[in-house]
């Protein structure tokens, strides 16, 4: 089992054409990822040869998805074009849209999140590094070969400190590990992650990365109190970042004690939530909650 992600997944890649379209589309395939087509009105009608796969484009979300029966998309378009890119794939009908694509404007992010989901479209980032399915499926830009599948299940804000906790864990490996993005919007939070992960019966424990500004954490500190009766494992990055400065690309900005890592820390710990307070201690807790679960 897992979430979002499956090796029935069949994958279209809008952007494929382009460098890093390309580059990333080559490692999903070699990932077992099932990427049936591109996306490119300008070399519709075209393939692309990936080693020993010849990779059709299509000129429109919907063309590929009739083709091929596609239910998700991965978009490695420019800024200026991904709410278009977005809109299109949600109205097409695809399940899941997996948005890599960085610095996009506040209000396209707004627009297409708020879109999709009227569509029922689920958008994951943007501004993420996707999401994989260990063995199975790999959506967007993680590397595949860090880690291995296993009874974790990982949602993270941060890209990097998502690859990090899966080299940790290795050893242990991975249900699905999903990387939400930190920009201020994004279409899939840490809450939706932890409701897919308490129903999915091959995840037995949850690790949770947050980092500060905003009030993410909090919440998913509410609904872990509530809903969530599997074991979860914290983690925040920012301990040491400087009141009142806006934080790399989350653009986090602390204010008081509003969003400060430890105010999301002591939520967490009073939902009952164990935090490192390193990626590495995070990690030790981890093998010690999975020992003590027997």
């Amino acid at each position: 089992m897992a979430i979002y992600l499956t090796k029935e997944s069949k994958v279209l890649v809008q952007g494929m054409t382009g460098g890093e379209g390309m580059k990333h589309t080559r490692r999903m395939l070699a990932a077992g990822t099932d990427v049936v087509g591109g996306v490119n009105p300008r070399k519709a009608g075209r393939s692309v040869d990936f080693d020993d796969r010849a990779v059709p484009v299509f000129g429109t979300v919907a063309e590929g998805m009739e083709a091929t029966g596609a239910d998700v998309t991965v978009v490695f378009v420019p800024p200026a074009f991904a709410k278009a890119a977005v809109t299109e794939a949600a109205d097409a009908g695809i399940a899941l849209a997996v948005v890599i694509t960085e610095g996009i404007p506040v209000h396209d992010s707004v627009a297409f999140t708020a879109h999709a989901a009227q569509r029922g479209t689920r958008v994951i980032g943007p501004n993420c590094p996707g999401l994989i399915t260990p063995g199975q499926s790999n959506a967007g830009i993680i590397p595949a070969d860090i880690t291995k599948p296993g009874r974790v299940g990982l949602v993270s804000k941060s890209g990097t400190l998502t690859y990090q906790l899966m080299y940790e864990l290795r050893d242990i490996g991975f249900s699905t590990c999903v990387g939400i993005g930190g920009d201020p919007v994004v279409g899939t939070t840490h809450i939706d992650c932890l409701a897919a992960f308490q129903d999915d019966p091959d995840t037995e424990l949850i690790v949770l990365i947050g980092e500060i500004g905003g009030d993410a954490e909090e919440r998913a500190a509410a609904h872990i109190r509530a809903e969530v009766t599997k074991p979860v494992i914290g983690y925040i990055a920012g301990f040491t970042a400087p009141e009142g400065k806006t934080m790399g690309h989350a653009g986090a900005i602390v204010s008081g004690s509003s969003g400060t890592a430890r105010a999301k820390k002591t939520a967490l710990e009073q939902a009952g939530v164990q935090v490192g307070n390193t990626p590495t201690e995070t990690a030790r807790l981890v093998l010690a909650a999975l020992e003590n679960a027997g």
